[in-house]
């Protein structure tokens, strides 16, 4: 019980905080292996995996969906570690605790989710919710390591309206990509269960044939109108903000976006092989933690807009990001 009343300090916080966005974005990846390996179906039940309670049956594809499974005994460890941290961190934030709370219920909930997309054999609804679900999840995690690294009042308030609206504004068209994207990928050949033989449920909204044209066009179209938004949000921070913590957040956006669309293209080329697919999936994600990195970097509105010309407030007692 002593161990249990250890008191954590800030930096440690931050370490935990940023522990958790690691490995809430690396079962992503693990769970776009599944799909991708044609393993969705590995283990036909849930939470059991083909009737067995601790261990799958030895084959390839029941490994791999029980593998991933594990995973998220391994993401809760330190979700529920962050909410133990800053409840003990001295001093006490009682922001970072209550972000630090929606982890292992964002992730709990992930896991029961999973188990009903089993149940209802990978129906495009119930997996598309599972994965934006993580992108959710990955809004709190961004939300604690941001706010862990800095104590408050260290950062001014924003500077430049425009430039943090302009950040701001960027979530809302990259998790519509990031939805569109969804929906291409519960048109497309990888459906999660062709390793294991079993059909599963495509969208057809528009015919077996058209509707994964359908998807990809507006996909790509979504995702050019989000690449050239970040190019001019990066063009309105480099002439209105100085900070530069929002010029390298922005331009990190960019560069993924510009990864994105080079495999996107690529991967379209050559007919969807599955290994691009996932690198497709892993920049998405990262992307998308980008962009909400990018939003927190905008800082709060909280006074009166300096001028362009008037130099930004001196930044040397920020806590460092690395």
């Amino acid at each position: 019980m002593t161990f249990l009343r250890r008191n954590f300090s800030p930096h440690e916080v931050r370490l935990v905080a940023y522990a958790a966005l690691v490995v809430c974005a690396v079962i992503v990846f693990s769970g776009a292996a599944v799909r991708l390996t044609g393993s969705g179906l590995g283990c036909s039940d849930w939470p059991r995996c083909n009737g067995t309670s601790l261990t799958p049956e030895l084959s390839y594809h029941a490994l791999v969906e029980f593998g991933n499974r594990l995973m998220t005994s391994v993401v809760l460890i330190p979700c529920l570690l962050a909410v133990w941290a800053t409840a003990r961190r001295r001093p006490f934030r009682r922001d970072l605790l209550l972000i630090a709370v929606l982890l292992p219920v964002g992730v709990l909930a992930q896991a029961v989710w999973g188990g009903l997309t089993v149940i209802f054999d990978l129906s495009p609804g119930w997996v598309i919710m599972h994965f934006l679900l993580s992108m959710l999840l990955l809004v709190a995690n961004v939300a604690l390591a941001w706010r862990a690294t800095f104590e408050p009042g260290v950062r001014p308030p924003a500077r430049d309206k425009v430039s943090t609206w302009a950040v701001r504004l960027l979530v809302v068209p990259g998790f519509v990509s990031l939805t569109g994207g969804t929906i291409v990928t519960a048109a497309g050949p990888h459906a999660g269960g062709a390793g294991t033989g079993d059909v599963v449920e495509r969208i057809t909204w528009h015919g077996p044939g058209e509707t994964l044209n359908w998807a990809i066009e507006r996909h790509s179209t979504m995702g050019a109108i989000l690449g050239f938004l970040s190019v001019a949000v990066w063009v309105i921070v480099r002439r209105r903000d100085r900070d530069p913590l929002i010029r390298r957040a922005t331009t990190v956006v960019c560069i993924l976006l510009a990864c994105q669309g080079a495999v996107g293209a690529l991967q379209w080329q050559l007919h969807l092989p599955a290994g691009l697919v996932w690198v497709h999936v892993t920049l998405a994600t990262l992307t998308w933690v980008a962009i909400l990195t990018a939003a927190a970097t905008g800082g709060r509105i909280s006074a009166p807009t300096a001028s362009p010309d008037v130099p930004a407030p001196s930044r040397e007692h920020e806590v460092a990001l690395s």
